[in-house]
Order: structure tokens, then sequence, then C-alpha cells
């Protein structure tokens, strides 16, 4: 793959506990937000890669403050891939221990990778984690089995939620890069071989969604042919 580095990706030497992944595409407004709290974190030792899946926006200003005052912030560029193939690229670049992820239009509470950390060294045996979302108004998606079924977004997997260890993504090879429904696939993946759970508590994880966002245009897309059908 080949891939442009704007600007060239900082290099430091100490190990890295938590490599958090942002897939971006033209979220230049909500990028100082989501950026922004992961800075607050109660827990600081954490790498930041943002992969740009070609944004035509102002995305590489936004993000190329951070890169320069901070050396564990990375961006590399890339053409339009989507996100699944974006997050492949964020996980051959990461470092961590532990690997987890955050969409360009959501955010942190400031206890979002302590709450985490704490979970998974408690529960050794557990390889996975994902849920425990904070939702300001219900929110509804396409069901994965059932893509004429609209479900909330708390009963379907949302990928931005995964926190695990690195050998999980590196055992697996990533995600597939498939229309919809890629965090599901994985986990689906990830659980046969894996120790995966679900987690509801605590709710750290704000999930947002931009007015053109992927969910937002599949629950339409299906919400307009139920419509159309009766």
């Amino acid at each position: 793959m080949n891939l442009q580095h704007q600007p060239p990706i900082k290099v430091t030497n100490r190990p890295i506990l938590i490599s958090i992944i942002i897939c971006t595409y033209n979220r230049g407004n909500y990028l100082n937000t989501c950026i922004s709290s992961i800075l607050t974190q109660t827990n600081q030792d954490w790498e930041l890669i943002v992969v740009d899946d070609g944004s035509n926006d102002h995305t590489f200003e936004v993000v190329d403050k951070y890169v320069q005052t901070h050396d564990n912030i990375r961006y590399v560029k890339h053409k339009n891939l989507k996100l699944a193939l974006s997050r492949n690229v964020g996980l051959l670049l990461a470092s961590g221990k532990y690997i987890t992820f955050l969409d360009s239009d959501d955010t942190y509470k400031a206890n979002h990778i302590q709450s985490r950390l704490n979970f998974m060294e408690k529960n050794r045996q557990v390889d996975l984690i994902y849920g425990g979302v904070d939702l300001h108004e219900a929110v509804f998606v396409a069901d994965y089995y059932k893509p004429d079924v609209l479900i909330n977004v708390n009963d379907c997997v949302l990928g931005s939620t995964f926190f695990g260890k690195k050998t999980v993504f590196t055992e697996l090879g990533g995600f597939e890069n498939i229309s919809y429904g890629e965090d599901t696939e994985f986990l689906e993946r990830a659980s046969k071989i894996f120790k995966t759970q679900k987690i509801t508590r605590p709710k750290t994880y704000i999930y947002t969604r931009a007015e053109d966002s992927i969910t937002k245009k599949v629950a339409l897309e299906s919400k307009r042919k139920n419509q159309a059908e009766k």
C-alpha cells in the first residue's frame, strides 16, 4: 500500500501502552473536540494515530497543530479506502500493547481509557471488550443480520468502542473490507478464538454522529425502503 505521510511520522523510543486510532474523512469541524477529549484523559500513556481517508476539507490543518506539539500524535493520509481499510492502516502503525478506536465525530469522557484499562487488568482472561456507550438521544441503525430492520445502537457492535490486546487484531489480520457491518464481522471472528465481552458500564464513550455519517445514511436508506414497501 502506497501511503502519503503529512507530515513525517515522529518516532519515540519509549514503549506505548495504548494505541488510539482515529479514522476520519472530511471531519475537520469535529476533530478539535474529538482530539481534545483524548488530551484530557486521566491516563496519558497512549499514542494517537489519525488516519485521514482522503479528506478534501481542512482536516490536515486541524490535526497538524497537534502533531507539531505532541510527539505521541501521528498523522497519515491516503486515497479514499473507506473505514475498514483505514483502520487496518492504523493497526499497521500501532505499537501499543492495547488497541482502541475513536470515531472522529465522537468523544471520550475523561476516564474512558483508564476505565477500560482497569477492566482488562482485572480480567486478564478477556482479550477484547466493547460497549459502554453514552447516548444523548436514541440512535437507530440497520441490523447487520437483517438490513431492513432498524435497531438501537446499544444493541449492535460498535467497533469504535473496541479495546483489546494487540494480538487480537494482528492474528485476525484486521477488518474485512465489506460495505456494512465490518465491526460485527470482526467480532464474530474474534469470538471464535479469543475471549470477548460486551460491557455496559461505565458509559464513557460519547456517541454523537455527524449528519452525513455512515450509520445515519444506512438508517435513512433502510427507513425509506420500508416506507416505500408499505
